[in-house]
C-alpha cells in the first residue's frame, strides 16, 4: 500500500513541476531528390510526423519503438541538431525554431546529448581532459586552470579516476568511455539531457551501472531527461512517462505504471508483450502479441493509421487517420480502437 501511496506522490509532484520542454506538432521531412543534374524533389522521408509531448523539470521521458521510428531524430530536432520542417519547440518560454545559429549557441549550454556510440562520439586525437574541457573552452566559462580542476571534478563524478585526465579513449572500456561522454554533457551544467540510447552497445552488467548513475546524478544534480532505447525493461526502470512511436508518430504516452499495466494501443501491447518476466510460472502463460508484416517505408507511409498495415484488428475506420487524444488522465493514443475503458482488452477482440 506504502508503494501505491509513493507513486501516486511522485505522479502529484511531476503535474506540479513547471514544463521545461514543450513540443507542438512537429514534422522533420527529409526530401527525396532523383536526377544526375537537375534534381528535383520527388518526396520525402517522414522521419517525425507531427508529434506533440512535453516533458517537466526533473521528469525522465523514455522514449521507445522499433529502429528506425524517429526516436534519434526527434531528440536531435528538440536540441536543434537538425531543423524541424514545421512545428514548435520551447524551452521554457524560448521558442528554439525562431533562434538563429548565434542565439542558439547561447542557450545550448543548458541543452545537450549523450550518443549511442561511445567510442564514435570521442575525438581518438584527444586526451579526456581535452574533450570534457571542449564545451567550456567554446563558450568561453573559465580559465585554462579552472578549467583542469572542473575536468578532474566531473571525472570524479561520473566514477572514473581523476588522475586519468591525460589518458585518451582507447585506453578505456565501453562503459568508462560512456562515463566520458556523460562527464562532457555535464560540463556546463545542463538542466536537459537528450539520452540517444546510452546504453545499447555495453555489457548487460555494465548497462545497470549506467543507468543508475544517470538516476543518481538526475538527484544530484535536477536533470531533466528525454531516455531514448529499445529497451523496454530500461525505460520502465528509469522513465517517469513512455512515449511509444511508430513510423515517426507518437502512438502512445502516459505515466509510466499506467502505460506498462494497462496499454490502450495495440502497438504498445505487441512491445509489452514480448518482454520477457523473471517469473517461470508467469512466462509460460503469458500471451505474446505477434506483428506480422515488415515496417512500412517512412518514404510511402500507409494512408489512414500508420500501424494499420500490421495491426491485427485494424478494419475500415483505420483508413482515416486517427486522433490524438486524451483517453485518461495523463494518457493519450491516437488509435481509434482506444476508449480508455479497458485498453489492455483490445488485443483480446473484446
Amino acid at each position: 500500500m506504502k508503494k501505491m501511496s509513493d507513486n501516486t506522490q511522485s505522479k502529484k509532484q511531476n503535474r506540479e513541476k513547471k514544463i521545461l520542454v514543450r513540443v507542438e506538432q512537429v514534422k522533420k521531412h527529409f526530401p527525396v531528390m532523383r536526377g544526375m543534374i537537375w534534381q528535383k524533389q520527388v518526396g520525402a522521408v517522414k522521419a517525425v510526423d507531427n508529434v506533440s509531448f512535453d516533458i517537466s523539470q526533473g521528469e525522465t521521458l523514455g522514449v521507445v519503438g522499433e529502429s528506425g521510428c524517429g526516436k534519434s531524430t526527434t531528440g536531435r530536432v528538440i536540441l536543434q541538431l537538425q531543423r524541424a520542417s514545421s512545428g514548435r519547440i520551447f524551452f521554457e518560454d524560448i521558442d528554439l525554431t525562431e533562434l538563429d545559429d548565434k542565439e542558439l549557441i547561447k542557450i545550448r549550454p543548458r541543452m545537450q546529448m549523450i550518443f549511442q556510440d561511445s567510442y564514435d562520439s570521442l575525438n581518438p586525437r584527444h586526451s579526456v581532459g581535452h574533450i570534457i574541457a571542449e564545451p567550456m573552452v567554446i563558450q568561453g566559462v573559465m580559465s585554462i586552470s579552472q578549467m583542469r580542476g572542473r575536468v578532474m571534478e566531473l571525472l570524479e563524478l561520473v566514477g572514473l579516476n581523476p588522475n586519468h585526465f591525460s589518458r585518451f579513449p582507447h585506453e578505456f572500456s565501453g562503459g568508462q568511455r560512456q562515463r566520458i561522454n556523460i562527464a562532457r554533457a555535464l560540463a556546463l551544467n545542463p538542466d536537459f539531457i537528450v539520452c540517444d540510447e546510452p546504453i545499447s552497445a555495453l555489457d548487460v552488467s555494465i548497462q545497470a551501472q549506467t543507468v543508475n548513475l544517470f538516476e543518481h546524478l538526475q538527484k544530484q544534480l535536477g536533470l531533466t531527461y528525454m531516455f531514448i532505447s529499445h529497451d523496454l525493461s530500461m525505460v520502465q526502470h528509469i522513465s517517469d512517462r513512455v512515449a511509444v512511436m511508430y513510423l515517426g508518430k507518437v502512438m502512445e504516452l502516459a505515466d509510466r505504471d499506467d502505460l506498462f499495466s494497462d496499454p490502450l494501443h495495440p502497438y504498445t501491447q505487441s512491445l509489452i508483450s514480448a518482454v520477457p518476466t523473471p517469473d517461470p510460472k508467469q512466462e509460460r502463460n503469458r500471451r505474446r502479441v505477434m506483428l506480422e508484416g515488415e515496417v512500412p517505408s517512412p518514404a510511402n507511409p500507409p494512408r489512414g493509421c500508420v500501424f494499420s498495415t500490421r495491426c491485427p484488428l485494424a478494419g475500415d475506420l483505420c483508413g482515416k487517420i486517427p486522433e490524438y487524444r486524451e483517453v485518461q488522465a495523463r494518457h493519450f493514443v491516437a488509435c481509434h480502437l482506444a476508449d480508455g475503458k479497458g485498453g489492455s482488452k483490445i488485443m483480446n477482440g473484446e
